[in-house]
């Protein structure tokens, strides 16, 4: 095994140190411990480890000799260096002796040159001045031109140079004279020039010739005529640009391409560009917006398309000013649009508000006209208050007296309420309210606003809904009715609420927003809870008469159907009923104004309706049950009856005060059929025991048997 092995990577001692012995000792001997010769692998071992030491001596001679010949490197590298910036400073200074020299030069030449011109500029202004000279001096004879530069078509630039000079010569000639011929020839030629300058520059753009064009706006500049250039490629550029169908989708377009035309000719190209976007509102734009608003007799079609293209005008103003930042154009200051928009609009918007309120006063009265004509109705003059409230009292007393029945005009049921007619003027409300928000300066804005609100108050809610509910009012039967009260009120309450909902949204989500930040927000709030609080203490008004009349009706079935034998049969052999005949008709009558009340009415209003309802139809009943004196036969029936009201009362309205009261009324009703000697025991029980001692003395001093059982003893 040789050394060599040792210059192999990767290198292991591990496996170098079992290779060796391998090798020394065979493949047997690892399998047979008989051959295994240990002074074998011990030779072995001394004569690698031999040869280790010397295959180490060469290399460290080796390390040596290299290390030698690296100093020596380095030696020879650092002398080079030192050479080097000997040289490199040796010409650093020879630099600096040429640049002194270049310097020296150059003084002496702009030395020269500013004496070379300082001797030429004189020369060539005193040439030059002489060849105006010239000129003026054809100009100051009557004879025609004669000099090549200013009779020369081909020559027209220079033409124009030389006669732009030559009027600002003549503007300093004194007045008089024979210099007036020559003032006036100047002039002459000097429009002449400037007119074919123009139609040269029309011709150049007319042909893409931007190079043409420069150098001619580069003349125009001195003259007096380069706003009529700026003139002339506002309305060369404008041609065949408006080709779609509206004129606002072309304006940016147009805008885009003429600012790049223009950066390429003009040097002030954003004047130009302020000067066509105010050309394209004051003509284009303004002439659209005229024609499609001067004469227009419909206020509404009017409003529409004032709306539409002031929205379309606003859109384009947004959309030039993103433009003018992507393409790197500025058009006047930041107001220029706004005053190009307001000038075309101003005498619309001044008179926008009084268009828009007639507008919407003349559409919610037709609405309303057509309405009522519809139904066949014609609208009166409501009175109210304490003398009509008396006047209506005193005529439904007289009715009774005269058993005529008082007239009560309750249309057929109508309501007069449409929730069609509600939306149709909502609709033009909000309508109304997105124009105001548009049209009206932000300081008229909120007082618009509440304009447009008065309106809707005015058609919507005053002269629909209020009026609906007065007539309903009006059609409420009286409290002591002799014929089944026909009651439409409760749907007037349904309708009307519905409606004033629909206000309510539109107030919240059209209108607050237009005075939200004004001082009028709270009065509009306030005048918000004052037609609500006006509607709902109308309803209350309503809904308490025609509790009244439900309860009168009921009291008139007592009065009428009701009879003292009912209760107290002179024989015990008298067929006996379920029910009396006034119960059947009360139960029956008061089911149907039940449903009728839960079928109009919602929320709190069923509450409180059933509430009084109930408790006034208890008051009644009790009322009218202690009216009658009782045998064990009535008492039965009686029981009968009022189980009846306890059922309907319970099933029904379902208010549980009213339930109680009517417990309480069945268990005092118990008494009348309770044997003498019990009743001291039953008045005691628990559903009696929170009413009053009087009160059950009162009911069971109606028992027929009352002073021969000597009952009154028996409850002490």
């Amino acid at each position: 095994m040789s050394v060599e092995e040792l210059e192999q990577e990767p290198f292991s001692v591990h496996e170098f140190v079992e290779r060796l012995a391998w090798k020394t000792m065979g493949a047997h001997a690892r399998s047979s411990p008989e051959e295994f010769d240990p002074d074998l692998l011990h030779k072995a071992f001394e004569k690698m480890i031999r040869d280790l030491k010397d295959k180490n001596n060469q290399v460290q001679r080796k390390i040596d000799r290299l290390e030698a010949e690296c100093k020596d490197e380095e030696k020879r590298h650092w002398n080079r260096v030192a050479e080097l910036q000997k040289k490199n400073q040796s010409l650093y200074t020879d630099f600096q002796t040429l640049d002194e020299r270049i310097s020296y030069v150059a003084t002496k030449v702009v030395h020269l040159g500013d004496q070379l011109e300082g001797v030429n500029t004189p020369r060539a202004r005193a040439v030059e001045a002489h060849k105006l000279m010239n000129y003026l001096g054809e100009f100051l004879t009557e004879e025609p031109l004669k000099s090549p530069v200013l009779v020369d078509p081909f020559q027209l630039h220079l033409t124009a140079d030389v006669i732009q000079k030559l009027h600002l010569i003549a503007l300093e000639l004194p007045v008089g004279g024979r210099f007036d011929i020559a003032r006036q020839r100047i002039a002459e030629k000097y429009d002449e020039v400037e007119r074919e300058l123009i139609e040269e520059f029309r011709l150049g753009q007319q042909a893409g010739d931007r190079r043409q064009m420069r150098k001619i706006t580069n003349l125009l500049q001195h003259f007096k005529s380069y706003g009529q250039c700026i003139d002339v490629f506002i309305v060369e550029c404008q041609k065949d640009a408006y080709k779609g169908k509206s004129i606002f989708d072309d304006v940016v377009p147009l805008c885009v391409e003429t600012n790049k035309l223009a950066k390429a000719v003009f040097s002030n190209s954003d004047t130009v560009m302020s000067k066509l976007v105010q050309s394209v509102f004051q003509e284009r734009i303004q002439g659209h917006v005229a024609s499609r608003l001067e004469k227009q007799s419909d206020p509404e079609v009017y409003l529409n398309n004032l709306y539409d293209m002031y929205v379309k005008t606003l859109k384009l103003t947004v959309e030039l000013s993103k433009a003018c930042v992507e393409h790197e154009f500025k058009l006047g200051d930041s107001t220029f649009l706004n005053k190009l928009t307001r000038s075309i609009f101003s005498q619309h918007l001044d008179k926008y508000i009084e268009v828009e309120l007639q507008s919407l006063r003349l559409h919610c009265s037709v609405v309303l006209q057509h309405y009522y004509e519809k139904k066949d109705h014609v609208k009166r003059q409501i009175q109210s208050g304490g003398i009509h409230e008396l006047k209506r009292d005193i005529q439904a007393k007289i009715g009774n007296v005269t058993k005529a029945g008082p007239s009560i005009e309750n249309f057929g049921g109508e309501t007069f309420l449409s929730q069609e007619v509600a939306i149709n003027i909502l609709q033009d409300t909000k309508n109304a309210f997105k124009r105001c928000q548009t049209l009206s300066s932000t300081s008229d804005l909120p007082s618009n606003a509440i304009k447009i609100f008065e309106v809707l108050v005015q058609y919507l809610v005053t002269e629909h809904i209020d009026y609906a509910v007065e007539i309903g009012l009006l059609g409420i039967p009286p409290a002591e009715p002799k014929v089944e009260p026909e009651i439409y009120f409760f749907d007037v309450v349904s309708q009307a609420n519905t409606l004033f909902h629909l206000f309510e949204k539109q107030f919240t989500d059209n209108f607050i927003p237009l005075v939200m930040s004004s001082q009028h927000h709270g009065f509009c709030m306030k005048k918000k809870r004052e037609l609500r609080e006006a509607m709902e203490a109308k309803i209350d008004v309503g809904l308490d008469r025609s509790v009244n009349a439900i309860i009168g009706f009921i009291r008139y079935i007592f009065n009428t159907e009701q009879k003292k034998t009912d209760f107290r049969p002179e024989t015990e052999d008298a067929p006996m009923h379920l029910l009396s005949p006034a119960a059947m008709k009360v139960s029956k009558f008061l089911h149907a104004q039940v449903r009728e009340i839960k079928n109009s009415l919602d929320g709190k209003n069923v509450d409180v309706v059933m509430g009084t309802l109930g408790q006034r139809y208890h008051r009644l009943t009790y009322e009218h049950l202690t009216q009658f004196s009782y045998n064990s036969i009535g008492a039965m029936l009686v029981i009968c009856d009022v189980n009846e009201y306890r059922k309907l009362v319970k099933e029904e309205l379902k208010v549980p005060i009213v339930t109680q009261l009517f417990e309480h009324l069945h268990a005092l009703c118990n008494l009348l059929v309770v044997v003498p000697e019990n009743i001291k025991v039953v008045s005691s029980g628990e559903q009696l025991a929170d009413l009053d001692d009087s009160i059950i003395q009162n009911f069971v001093q109606l028992r027929a048997d009352y002073r021969t059982a000597k009952i009154s003893t028996r409850l002490k």
